[in-house]
C-alpha cells in the first residue's frame, strides 16, 4: 500500500531533457544514409583524391598533411550546416519544431539538443577521418590537437548558426537546394579544402572572410605550424554571432 502512495518522481531536469533530445538527433543523423554519405563518405573520397593526386604539391608539406585539416573542416560544414540545416528545415515543415517548442524541452533545449548532436557526430567524424589519414601517413603535431579541436567546435558553431538561419527562413525544398549548393561551392572554391594558394586569383583574398576559408586556413595553420591565427578566429566568431542573431530574429517555427 505504501508503494502505491509513493509520489511519482519529479519531471526530468533540463539537462536530462537536452541529453535525450541530443541522443535522438544523433541517432536520426547516423541512421540517415544520405547524411552519412555527406558527413563521412564524400570527405573521405576527397581526402584520398587529394593524397593520390599532385594538386597539393609544392605547399611545403606532404599532401596528406595539407589535405587532412581541410577535410576535418569540411566534416564540420557537412554536419553543422548542410546536415543540420536540411534536418531542421523538414522538421519545421512537418510541425516537429512547433510541437517540441511547446513541450518542457522548450525552444532553447531543442536548439541545445541539436548542437549536442552536431558535436557528437563531429567527434565521430574526427575519429574516422583521423584514422584513415593516419593510415595514409598523417602525423599531426601532438600540441596541435587542443587548438585544432577548439577551432572545429568554433567552426561548427558558425555553420550551425548559418544552417539554422537558412532552415528557419526559407521553405524546406529551398533549404535542401541552398545548403547542398553552398556545400559544393564552399567545398571547392571556399578555401575550406583547397588552400587559397591553389584558388583563382580573384578568390584568394575573398575566401579568408568566409567561414569556410577561415576555418580551413586556421586548421591548416594549427596542424602544420602549431599556431592559431587570430584573424581567422575573429572571423569565425563574427559569423557565429551575426548568423546566430539573425536566426533568433527571423527564425520561423512553423
Amino acid at each position: 500500500m505504501s508503494k502505491l502512495l509513493t509520489p511519482n518522481a519529479g519531471p526530468a531536469s533540463l539537462t536530462r531533457r537536452i541529453m535525450q533530445q541530443g541522443r535522438y538527433e544523433t541517432i536520426t543523423m547516423l541512421r540517415n544514409g544520405e547524411q552519412l554519405i555527406l558527413a563521412v563518405v564524400l570527405p573521405l573520397m576527397a581526402l584520398i583524391g587529394l593524397v593520390v593526386t599532385p594538386f597539393l604539391d609544392g605547399l611545403g608539406s606532404s599532401r596528406v598533411d595539407v589535405a587532412t585539416p581541410g577535410i576535418l573542416a569540411l566534416c564540420a560544414m557537412s554536419t553543422a550546416f548542410t546536415g543540420q540545416g536540411i534536418a531542421t528545415g523538414f522538421d519545421r515543415r512537418y510541425g516537429v519544431l512547433r510541437f517540441l517548442s511547446t513541450t518542457p524541452l522548450g525552444r532553447g533545449g531543442l536548439i541545445a539538443g541539436k548542437i549536442l548532436a552536431v558535436l557528437v557526430v563531429l567527434a565521430l567524424q574526427v575519429l574516422v577521418v583521423g584514422a584513415v589519414a593516419g593510415l595514409l601517413g598523417w602525423q599531426p603535431r601532438l600540441e596541435a590537437w587542443l587548438p585544432g579541436l577548439g577551432l572545429l567546435v568554433l567552426g561548427a558553431a558558425a555553420f550551425t548558426a548559418l544552417g539554422l538561419l537558412v532552415a528557419g527562413t526559407v521553405r524546406p525544398e529551398a533549404t535542401l537546394a541552398i545548403t547542398n549548393l553552398l556545400w559544393i561551392l564552399l567545398g571547392a572554391l571556399g578555401g575550406i579544402v583547397v588552400p587559397s594558394e591553389r584558388l583563382p586569383a580573384l578568390l584568394q583574398g575573398l575566401v579568408h572572410f568566409l567561414p569556410s576559408g577561415a576555418l580551413g586556413q586556421a586548421l591548416r595553420d594549427a596542424f602544420l605550424m602549431g599556431v592559431v591565427p587570430f584573424p581567422a578566429v575573429l572571423i569565425l566568431l563574427l559569423w557565429t554571432v551575426l548568423a546566430g542573431a539573425a536566426a533568433i530574429r527571423w527564425f520561423k517555427w512553423n
